[in-house]
């Protein structure tokens, strides 16, 4: 019935509050010094939240952000962090800002380095671009007299087949006129032949013949 008492005078809404600066406080298991210790020593500046507080005010029914559960004197707790506290979060902070800067500083400078070396890269692809578009100039114009010499054996080709077609046509008219020549000496010789023949067998017979001369005359 005490206990009920007791309980009934307690505050219902949650609170946060901090452990004072005392090193560790003992949380208990009820609202008063003769119940059982159920954590020994809550550390200074831990975050917790109270449930609520017994009807003389000098206990508090709390429960850590890691789920610890139990009774602490209200004497011990704070609605701000204790300034120990707020001095090691700010040196952690500090610190911390401190190591993020330097690992800034540091990316900053392998980014300056890298800047540097792609600017490097840069210039090199630039000569790099020059000499080839010198390159690609150079091709275009050697193309251009490839295309030309192209056209120009193609058309030497062509010349060629027509000389060598009139070639062709030459010596077969030179041969039809060889053989008109052949044909036509021997034709001569022929005729030749055959009017020394002629003249042989006719002109003899042509001639008169003398009369032989008598004994009796």
């Amino acid at each position: 019935m005490l206990l009920t008492l007791l309980f009934i005078g307690a505050a219902q809404a949650q609170d946060v509050r901090y452990v004072s600066d005392k090193q560790f406080v003992p949380l208990r298991s009820g609202a008063g010094s003769d119940y059982r210790i159920v954590h020994r020593g809550i550390p200074s500046g831990t975050r917790l939240k109270v449930a609520r507080t017994s009807s003389n005010g000098e206990w508090a029914e709390i429960t850590t952000d890691r789920g610890t559960s139990g009774w602490i004197r209200t004497q011990y707790l704070m609605q701000e962090m204790p300034a120990q506290n707020k001095v090691d979060a700010a040196v952690k902070r500090a610190a911390e800002a401190t190591a993020k800067s330097t690992a800034l500083g540091n990316e900053l400078s392998a980014l300056q380095a890298q800047r540097a070396e792609l600017e490097g890269q840069l210039d090199s692809n630039g000569s790099e671009l020059g000499s080839v578009s010198e390159e690609l100039a150079q091709l275009k114009k050697i193309s251009g007299n490839a295309v030309q010499l192209d056209t120009d054996n193609r058309r030497l080709v062509l010349d060629s087949e027509n000389l060598r077609s009139e070639l062709e046509m030459l010596k077969a008219e030179s041969q039809r006129l060889q053989d008109k020549l052949d044909s036509e000496e021997f034709l001569n010789g022929a005729l030749a032949v055959l009017l020394g023949v002629i003249i042989t067998l006719v002109v003899p017979r042509l001639w008169p013949k003398r009369r032989k001369s008598s004994s009796w005359a």
